[in-house]
């Protein structure tokens, strides 16, 4: 039952509406803020150096804030915004779809939690694979761990 909720296309619907609504609220309030999403959505223009790409987790965190958070822009579906990588910080335009944002964190607390799988995903993997893959993007935050009660 639960699967069938976070794979419908209502559900993701209102996860993707929700999610650009907080993401808006929060650049209009000036509140610095890390998304968590999976590496494998997002894209950079230019592409980045391989020393540097091979260093993401699948899960990965960005942290908006200064200059990349006065960059962020919401278009089209997608967020974008200007970061530095590296020591040298390599500067490349990160972009990936509003839905791919697992997390969004406020001073190291998660104050959205995205749960929905897209309905076109779904299709192509078993029922237990959606919730799965949302838990464990929701438990890959040390914070998130203390929250869920171990039987």
């Amino acid at each position: 039952m639960l699967e069938t909720l976070l794979g419908s296309e209502d559900f993701h619907t209102l996860m993707k509406k929700h999610t650009k609504e907080v993401l808006e609220l929060l650049l209009k309030r000036g509140v610095n803020f890390s998304i968590l999403t999976n590496i494998a959505d997002v894209s950079f223009d230019p592409a980045l150096p391989m020393q540097i790409s091979q260093g993401f987790k699948p899960i990965t965190m960005f942290f908006l804030a200064g200059y990349t958070f006065e960059s962020t822009q919401i278009y089209n579906g997608k967020i974008s915004f200007e970061a530095g990588f590296g020591s040298d910080n390599f500067g490349s335009l990160v972009s990936l779809p509003i839905e791919a944002i697992l997390q969004i964190i406020i001073e190291e607390i998660p104050v959205f939690i995205n749960l929905s799988t897209p309905p076109k995903t779904v299709e192509k993997l078993p029922k237990e694979s959606g919730l799965k893959r949302s838990m464990e993007a929701f438990m890959s935050n040390p914070e998130n761990q203390k929250l869920v009660k171990k039987s």
